[in-house]
């Protein structure tokens, strides 16, 4: 059986302690481990290590191992069960040792997903323009059960998803000026819905930051895009000329009685 002869600290690293033994042919480096390891198992130099010591050596410095990379991980910000998990698997850490690792972060409250996902909320309604449903969706992502998101969403009031929702209409409303009502309707409806935010919000926020543009708006707008569409068609025959520009400035969202009354203008 092998015979601790000497125990070094690591000079990169002072937690970390090298083993050395001797099992009859000499002293030699045997392994290494973290300094709560060798307390908790009472290293010394004289110690006889047997197989079943050396496996338990073994399994807690890895744990010990993961848990200091865990901890290295939270360190730069809060993250949920999931991502730890995530994290450590792609340092092909085997799973025992992931669940010992995760248990002993809950333990000592380095891991708490009920926190973690009112945090996140938190942020995400107070620094984004994201709505309950993109929300909902990040959290999912980071493996957040479903009770915990509720619990979570709860925070993000209606009148406060709403208010966000309008002052993304409104940023929104200003690149859309060229475009017919139904169209920067549209499009503002798209943009919400990529955001995350449900019908019934959007349709309010659209209701609120949005109204029918007055007809004098409108004919600028089409005047706008019927000089583009007119550099298309321009070269056709008149009757084609103007069927294709009726058709183009109707796919652009503008009544066909605004459309005739810039066509005459054009005349």
């Amino acid at each position: 059986m092998p015979v601790i002869t000497k125990i070094s600290i690591q000079k990169k690293n002072k937690d970390r302690y090298n083993i050395f033994t001797d099992d009859g042919s000499g002293e030699a480096y045997s392994f290494s481990v973290d300094e709560d390891v060798l307390i908790k198992h009472g290293l010394k130099k004289g110690m006889e290590l047997d197989d079943i010591l050396l496996s338990e050596i073994g399994f807690h410095d890895d744990i010990r191992k993961a848990y200091n990379d865990a901890i290295g991980y939270l360190a730069r910000r809060m993250r949920s069960e999931y991502e730890v998990r995530t994290f450590l698997k792609g340092k092909e850490v085997d799973e025992v040792i992931i669940q010992e690792t995760i248990h002993k972060l809950y333990q000592y409250s380095f891991l708490n997903d009920e926190e973690f996902a009112l945090a996140f909320v938190r942020t995400q309604m107070n620094t984004t323009d994201k709505g309950r449903g993109l929300i909902r969706m990040e959290l999912k992502e980071k493996g957040i059960r479903e009770e915990l998101m509720e619990k979570a969403l709860e925070q993000f009031s209606f009148e406060q998803e709403l208010e966000t929702a309008i002052k993304l209409c409104e940023k929104n409303m200003r690149k859309n000026t060229k475009e017919s009502t139904r169209i920067a309707k549209q499009k503002l409806e798209q943009v919400l819905s990529r955001k995350g935010f449900y019908s019934d919000i959007i349709q309010e926020a659209i209701s609120a930051a949005a109204p029918e543009k007055e007809e004098d708006e409108e004919l600028a707008a089409l005047r706008h895009q019927a000089e583009k569409a007119s550099r298309k068609y321009r070269a056709l025959p008149e009757f084609e000329y103007k069927q294709k520009m009726k058709q183009a400035l109707a796919r652009k969202g503008f009544s066909f009685d605004l459309i005739d009354k810039v066509l005459r203008e054009e005349e």
